[in-house]
């Protein structure tokens, strides 16, 4: 900790774990239980790891970085059609980058987020758009899907328990696209606050700039240097849903760079209607206690907005002080 009290930071991410993805949808018995210990332990001891070898092409993620880069690019007029109102609203723009403010706690970034599960949304323009965009969340949400089987066997359970418990196959999930900034279009170092999602895994790509860093032991890491791999966070509700072993992760975004940075943040839960607290299996009377009280996954969706509104985290209203 620095001497006024934050967590200090080091630009260095060396020993962060990374999984290999092939290993983890292995038909070899052997590399798949090597690939599920070796997440069991990043989401405990860590909340986070680099994912390699996931299969997505780059040429389609250069293709997502192109559009989305083309949608940024239009004018603030026609991407007032797609303006920010509410939580669900299935797609949601913001462009409110005020240049001239130097409040540190500020938002500066521009968003475009899109509901993407169970049903698919994207902006009609630019042309192309949307394909490209649905095969990029098609694979990706295999992926994680495949992660969480993967968690779900890290905790003793079978592969497919936490899906069902959670009922992901109608499962709520959100691609958005966050544009930063570079260092001279304002003067301020910060790019988000720091923050933990909501869901059970959040995965990440940027755009080979860097920014991005996660909150480990009371140390600030910044991830990147790995090409071509995904940033797995782990996010609120498998924190509650695992009792608290595999904590959730704080994380930031720093503009550090004279490059402007893109970033797709891939957020994966339960189905709204879905009431997640800690899994059954691991309470057991008074030696297991439940640590986070029930609570609808929409209704935490609408905490969520209004503590972060008030500088708070949506635990406050779940977690149950033993």
């Amino acid at each position: 900790m620095s001497s006024n009290g934050e967590p200090t930071s080091f630009e260095s991410q060396d020993s962060i774990p990374i999984i290999d993805y092939s290993l983890l949808t292995s038909s070899n018995a052997n590399d798949r239980s090597k690939a599920v210990q070796d997440i069991g332990r990043a989401c405990e001891d860590w909340g986070c790891f680099m994912l390699v070898n996931h299969g997505v092409p780059e040429t389609l993620i250069q293709e997502m970085m192109d559009f989305s880069n083309q949608f940024f690019n239009t004018t603030a007029e026609e991407k007032l059609e797609f303006e920010a109102h509410g939580v669900l609203d299935p797609i949601r723009c913001s462009n409110r980058i005020n240049l001239a403010h130097q409040n540190k706690s500020m938002l500066w970034r521009e968003y475009l987020r899109l509901i993407v599960h169970p049903d698919f949304n994207c902006p009609h323009k630019p042309p192309g758009f949307r394909e490209v965009a649905f095969d990029y969340v098609k694979r990706t949400r295999a992926i994680a899907m495949e992660l969480v089987k993967g968690v779900s066997e890290s905790l003793g359970f079978e592969a497919s328990y936490m899906n069902e418990e959670l009922n992901l196959d109608a499962g709520f999930q959100l691609l958005a696209v966050n544009h930063y900034p570079s260092l001279s279009d304002v003067d301020i170092s910060r790019g988000l606050v720091e923050h933990t999602d909501h869901g059970l895994l959040t995965l990440l790509y940027e755009n080979g700039v860097p920014g991005l860093d996660v909150l480990v032991n009371g140390r600030w890491i910044c991830m990147g240097g790995v090409p071509n791999a995904f940033f797995i966070i782990n996010a609120d509700h498998l924190e509650i849903f695992s009792n608290g072993k595999y904590k959730s992760t704080f994380h930031r975004a720093v503009v550090r760079d004279e490059r402007k940075r893109m970033i797709f943040v891939n957020t994966n839960g339960p189905s709204l209607d879905t009431i997640v607290g800690p899994s059954s299996r691991l309470i057991d009377g008074e030696k297991r206690l439940p640590r986070y009280r029930p609570m609808k996954f929409i209704e935490y969706l609408e905490c969520q907005i209004k503590h972060v509104t008030a500088g708070k985290h949506p635990f406050e209203e779940v977690r149950i002080h033993i």
